[in-house]
């Protein structure tokens, strides 16, 4: 009897978990937000809890040996992947509606083609061109749409521009750093960068965590707060990472859009936001934007099929 290959299937279900945990992030810490824990709190615990969970599972991971040198740029790569990435989304999402700051979590495949070509010189395309575009007006239409808004359950203009900052933070660390995320394993990095953010974040943020009156917070805000600490921040990157080790990136890519769709649902249902027609054609417009500018060849492609062409030519 053939025996059947579970890995394609463990690996969609990965990236469908993953992206749904983040998805339902926003509301979870919106909604924590507004109880108690304020932006800066939350920031706080999440790269101290992940520094914490991911030094512990390095332990059952095998050992790595990590110089000097890198320990060094692993502090850079936290400030941009972890510090402003998740300060600036954080501080966002406590500003503005939990649909707007998903919506615009899909976007950092558009700044991080445009980084490409300004630091890696991958080469424009057409569609690229236009990808990008079609997704700047999505994100100006969301923009515009929280500039007439009368509370933070349709949006917040600063909010959608912190959130927005996030990520091309996040793409930033990606183009600058990419060569050494690659060289070591996800518990690796993840440890180093956690650790860095740690030691970056707490010195500013000690204050607020201090002023906190436990005794004043609901355990249902605990839990929420818990939720995005360890599946927001913990298991969704161990889950992308079993993933990304079977499917194909643009396929990987694809599993973002699970994450507005979720937050939206979650959002109305729960009444911590408002989808309007407005935020509905912005949606469409970023996702259109960044299926074409993920489904554009990369350098490597181009020069793949130059020299599948120069063979059939030499045959």
């Amino acid at each position: 009897m053939e025996k059947i290959n579970r890995q394609p299937l463990i690996a969609h279900l990965s990236m469908f978990m993953a992206c749904a945990f983040w998805g339902l992030m926003s509301p979870v810490g919106k909604d924590a937000m507004t109880h108690g824990i304020d932006s800066f709190c939350m920031v706080s615990f999440r790269v101290l809890g992940g520094a914490v969970l991911f030094w512990i599972t390095s332990i059952f991971a095998p050992k790595e040996h990590v110089p000097l040198k890198d320990v060094l740029l692993f502090a850079g790569a936290a400030v941009f992947g972890l510090v402003c990435n998740q300060c600036c989304f954080t501080i966002g999402l406590g500003i503005t509606s939990p649909i707007n700051a998903s919506i615009m979590t899909t976007s950092m495949p558009i700044f991080a083609m445009i980084l490409s070509f300004a630091i890696l010189h991958e080469p424009l395309t057409g569609k690229k061109v236009l990808g990008v575009l079609t997704g700047c007006c999505g994100a100006l239409i969301l923009i515009m749409t929280s500039m007439g808004a009368v509370n933070a359950k349709v949006g917040s203009i600063s909010g959608d521009v912190l959130c927005l900052a996030a990520q091309f933070s996040f793409a930033l660390y990606l183009s600058l750093f990419n060569k050494l995320i690659r060289k070591y394993s996800v518990f690796t990095v993840n440890k180093w960068m956690f650790t860095w953010a740690v030691a970056f974040v707490l010195p500013f943020t000690n204050g607020h965590i201090r002023a906190i009156e436990w005794k004043n917070i609901a355990d249902t805000t605990l839990w929420e707060a818990g939720y995005v600490v360890f599946f927001g921040t913990y298991v969704s990157y161990l889950l992308t990472m079993v993933g990304q080790k079977t499917l194909r990136p643009t396929v990987v890519s694809i599993y973002n859009y699970v994450q507005p769709l979720v937050s939206v649902v979650v959002s109305v249902l729960t009444g911590i936001g408002v989808f309007k027609w407005s935020q509905g054609l912005a949606t469409i417009l970023v996702f259109t934007g960044v299926w074409m500018v993920t489904k554009s060849k990369s350098r490597r492609d181009m020069e793949k099929a130059a020299v599948s062409a120069s063979n059939r030519t030499d045959k």
